[in-house]
């Protein structure tokens, strides 16, 4: 799966907003899996909602935002639909599509570049993972998006008992970060489509970032 390398005009996006604590920020694998959680959760709390369908035949896009304290509340008090998710010490939610060059001006304003976590604890080992291909040196914000691209892909993709047992079982999540040589051999076992970028920010286009593994 990949993304266009230009959006057409009113392109839906979803919108993910990372909690980013100034003081103690999460470690990056906590944000990582919260932002891509966010992402799925969103899509399962109403997948009946048509913007959804339109959304996943165009360019299968997301915007990660990054909020402190203050901007994180106010956005869940003016979204109370937004679902929260929390992995760990991550916190991100997640919204339906809409245009993306009509964001509303809560969003809009929120930072997309420069988002960084500082590497914290690991997450512990989970029967889902996403693996991030870490010799692109993506920031933490792009980790979010690919990481996110991949979870959304494996789940309109998998059998629906295996989504229903992980959701049953509480969303575990992990996230591993391999060097290029394991990163490619893994990706012959991905659970899901590995995600190929469109170059539009950080990496070159056509670089393989991100794909599920199932451990059972």
């Amino acid at each position: 799966m990949s993304e266009y390398t230009e959006r057409a005009r009113g392109e839906l996006i979803q919108p993910i907003i990372l909690y980013v604590d100034r003081e103690e920020p999460a470690g990056e694998q906590h944000g990582i899996a919260a932002a891509a959680l966010a992402s799925v959760q969103a899509y399962l709390q109403d997948p009946a909602n048509p913007d959804w369908r339109v959304w996943a035949s165009e360019a299968f896009g997301k915007t990660v935002r990054r909020a402190d304290a203050k901007m994180f509340a106010k956005v869940r008090a003016a979204f109370p639909e937004a679902v929260l998710a929390t992995v760990g010490e991550g916190s991100a939610v997640g919204l339906p599509p809409m245009p993306a060059d009509a964001l509303p001006k809560l969003l809009a304003k929120l930072q997309v570049s420069g988002t960084a976590l500082p590497p914290g604890v690991p997450l512990p080992p989970a029967p889902l993972s996403i693996v991030l291909n870490g010799s692109l040196g993506m920031s933490t914000g792009k980790a979010c998006a690919q990481a996110a691209h991949a979870l959304f892909a494996w789940l309109v993709e998998a059998k629906p008992a295996v989504v229903e047992q992980w959701v049953a079982d509480g969303f575990p999540l992990g996230v591993l970060d391999l060097p290029a040589k394991e990163f490619r051999r893994g990706a012959r076992k991905a659970a899901g489509p590995v995600i190929r970028d469109a170059g539009r920010t950080e990496i070159e286009p056509g670089s393989t970032t991100a794909y599920v593994t199932l451990s059972r």
